[in-house]
């Protein structure tokens, strides 16, 4: 039996918008994969923070979230993540207290350092009245103040949101929220699915470092894995040149609507572009069903991961619902 039947297997969606589709279209697809997994007994289905990204429509993410619970039923709706540089923690409270009070249950906030915009879309978010990625860890703590109960004297709350409990998760690419999720004892995220350099060294240090709270009493990693899955090796490798041209263009800054897939990447990228794009998706499972669950499994076996969070960036939605199926088969 594959070490897949022994943790929790979820979605990381960006709503993508096709080359030849629109925001309606990619946010319709959202919603129906997401009933889609739900049948299949995945655990959660994240949607991450982007902002002036031409191709991706899951910018308005607490709204989209809401549109996903309402037409889901058990299934956990959350952000991966919240970019909390961008926000007043204040205001994330209350949406997501919002959520919580609508969905009991079901809602997960998962949180990132990094702002994720140029200068020019950070001044149209305005950022210049917020705070930085180095006021991260005050915010944190700040929004967490607001989830919890409301304290003796305590002068603002949100409303909904206190009292909430949203579960809180700590995002990164980096080793900075290790530490933090660590020191705090909160659940950590390692977005492996674009930056799989310091995976190893992350979960050690958040391991080492853990220290038990009253949400969680021991470590709980979960690893964002780009998933292609077809029925034989040469369809996945086929279908996966749609990520590779998303990556391409992502490198050189063009719009990263989703394009068909080619038979050969030859012609469409430099050598230097096809070294990048392959170490952006390092982590990238690729592969009949046999081939993907070999992988996953040697994954599992280095890194004893609790959770797998899968993107999967194919054109044509029945690619995508039937990627799923294959890994849910595979359990």
């Amino acid at each position: 039996m594959s070490r897949l039947s022994d943790i929790s297997i979820s979605i990381l969606d960006l709503a993508p918008v096709r080359d030849d589709g629109d925001a309606a279209q990619a946010l319709h697809h959202s919603l129906a994969l997401a009933r889609h997994v739900e049948q299949l007994g995945f655990t959660r289905f994240w949607v991450a923070e982007h902002h002036n990204m031409e191709g991706i429509a899951s910018s308005a993410t607490a709204v989209l979230i809401g549109y996903l619970a309402a037409g889901t039923s058990r299934i956990r709706l959350g952000a991966g993540g919240v970019m909390l540089p961008n926000h007043s923690p204040l205001v994330i409270a209350e949406q997501f207290g919002t959520l919580a009070a609508l969905y009991p249950g079901r809602i997960d906030l998962g949180l990132g350092r990094a702002p994720g915009a140029d200068q020019y879309t950070a001044h149209a978010l305005r950022r210049d009245r917020l705070g930085t990625a180095d006021d991260f860890p005050k915010d944190v703590e700040e929004l967490q103040h607001l989830l919890g109960p409301r304290q003796p004297g305590q002068r603002v709350i949100a409303m909904p949101g206190v009292d909430s409990q949203v579960p809180i998760w700590l995002l990164g690419s980096s080793l900075f929220s290790a530490q933090l999720a660590a020191a705090k004892g909160l659940p950590y995220a390692f977005a492996s699915h674009f930056a799989p350099r310091y995976m190893h060294e992350a979960i050690r240090l958040y391991r080492e470092n853990f220290q038990p709270s009253d949400v969680l009493d021991k470590p709980y990693v979960m690893l964002g894995v780009p998933l292609v899955a077809a029925p034989t090796d040469e369809e996945a490798e086929y279908l996966a040149t749609t990520a590779f041209q998303r990556v391409l263009a992502l490198l050189r800054g063009e719009s990263l609507v989703l394009r068909p897939p080619v038979r050969s990447m030859q012609g469409l990228w430099l050598p230097h572009e096809q070294d990048a794009v392959g170490s952006f998706l390092g982590m990238a499972v690729i592969g009949g069903p046999e081939k993907v669950r070999a992988r996953l499994d040697i994954l599992l076996e280095q890194t004893r991961a609790d959770e797998l969070i899968f993107t999967c960036d194919l054109y044509e939605q029945e690619h995508r619902r039937r990627s799923f199926e294959i890994l849910a088969g595979l359990r």
